[in-house]
């Protein structure tokens, strides 16, 4: 796969449509031509303590941020077209299709691919785990920034391109 968006969400509670912020990453050709980060006002407007836990947002992050109706104005033109990557791509998903859904977006029905399920396929057990970051080790990714959204939606797109 040479053509498609790598794509990541991070959540501020249990609810999926609570996105708090998303990675993009743009490939074209092979290469990575575009990239996106954005935090985003998350609906319900709360944090949990373990999410936060994973990937450091809070509220007061958050505050300011545009709600997801904005944020996807900005990323559809990057992605229009291009099939979808995600590491775990159920929960992406998900995420995407419950934000559209409570905002009452028409769902483009996107097409998702999973760099994990490609893992399991791939390397099997070679590897104790199938986690982006492991994954992204095998592939010969540092992902030094895990959970941050952009960092691991650029862990996910060289994952792809050296296994989808």
């Amino acid at each position: 796969m040479k053509d498609f968006a790598a794509i990541d969400f991070e959540t501020a509670n249990e609810q999926r449509t609570s996105v708090c912020s998303v990675g993009v990453v743009v490939v074209r050709g092979g290469e990575i031509i575009d990239r996106f980060y954005s935090l985003i006002r998350p609906e319900p407007e709360y944090y949990s303590y373990w999410n936060t836990r994973v990937h450091g947002l809070a509220l007061e992050d958050t505050a300011g941020a545009p709600v997801f109706p904005h944020v996807w104005e900005k990323v559809a033109p990057l992605i229009e077209g291009l099939p979808l990557v995600a590491h775990n791509s159920p929960f992406d998903e998900s995420c995407l299709r419950a934000v559209f859904q409570m905002y009452r977006m028409d769902y483009p029905e996107y097409a998702f691919h999973c760099t994990c399920r490609a893992s399991r396929r791939v390397f099997g057990p070679q590897l104790p785990n199938h986690q982006l970051q492991t994954v992204a080790a095998r592939c010969g990714y540092d992902l030094t920034q895990h959970h941050h959204a952009l960092a691991d939606a650029e862990a996910c797109a060289a994952i792809a391109l050296r296994i989808l």
